[in-house]
């Protein structure tokens, strides 16, 4: 690509056209520029939520231009098989790896609804979203940039050095308000002056996404230039 001559936002566009997810160009777009804001800082950029990749290739190009070492994505990369209907017919799901189970959108399950819309067809693809996933960052010359990782947030500890630097962190995980304070306490003890902390789905229909942002950013002293940036992007700057 001619990175010069052709406008981002039409590079992301086309980028994502076929990765599957639910961040809106505008927010994707977003991403880029806070990453491009940050280049003068140290630090890599870590992901908690990646699905099939679509903001993670936007990450990726972002660190690409810019000469981030890796973009750090987090997932627990659920197969159709993990997939569990509730009895009020909502969604939850379970996977195990590593002699080691974990559960998601158990406190705020998926709706039936966008389950059958959204996210049961992106298993026609490829019933293993981690293969997909790997994929789709092959097919943008990605594979070595970005390294994906099976887990929850609290794997990040166990795969970086104790010196490891974050300039931004984008959380995009499990909507629980728990979940979300945990993945906040995950990756802010990483994060260096001026890094910026991101979070999808903020100040829309998800509670504990909303009560985690309040609590534990716009309430907190260490966080500065909160706002809310598109339809359902909130971002946050570390002092």
């Amino acid at each position: 690509m001619d990175q010069n001559k052709e406008p981002i936002i039409n590079q992301i566009e086309r980028m994502v056209s076929d990765i599957p997810g639910w961040s809106p160009i505008d927010q994707l777009y977003s991403l880029f520029l806070l990453v491009y804001s940050n280049s003068h800082l140290e630090g890599d950029i870590v992901e908690i939520g990646s699905w099939c990749g679509r903001s993670t290739a936007v990450l990726g190009l972002a660190a690409w231009m810019t000469g981030v070492k890796k973009v750090i994505s987090i997932d627990l990369f659920p197969n159709k098989s993990d997939w569990i209907q509730n009895p009020d017919g909502t969604y939850s799901f379970r996977v195990k790896y590593e002699n080691e189970e974990f559960s998601a959108y158990t406190e705020q399950t998926v709706w039936k609804e966008p389950y059958e819309q959204s996210i049961l067809p992106v298993y026609e693809k490829n019933e293993n979203l981690y293969s997909l996933f790997l994929e789709n960052m092959s097919k943008l010359g990605f594979e070595d940039l970005v390294i994906p990782i099976k887990g929850n947030s609290s794997a990040l500890q166990k795969i970086v050095v104790p010196s490891f630097k974050c300039k931004l962190a984008f959380i995009d995980g499990d909507h629980g308000y728990d979940a979300v304070c945990k993945d906040i306490d995950n990756v802010e003890r990483y994060l260096v002056p001026g890094a910026w902390i991101c979070f999808d789905d903020a100040f829309s229909s998800y509670e504990g996404i909303n009560r985690a942002i309040q609590d534990r950013i716009i309430d907190c002293e260490d966080y500065v230039c909160g706002q809310q940036m598109t339809r359902k992007f909130f971002v946050a700057r570390k002092k």
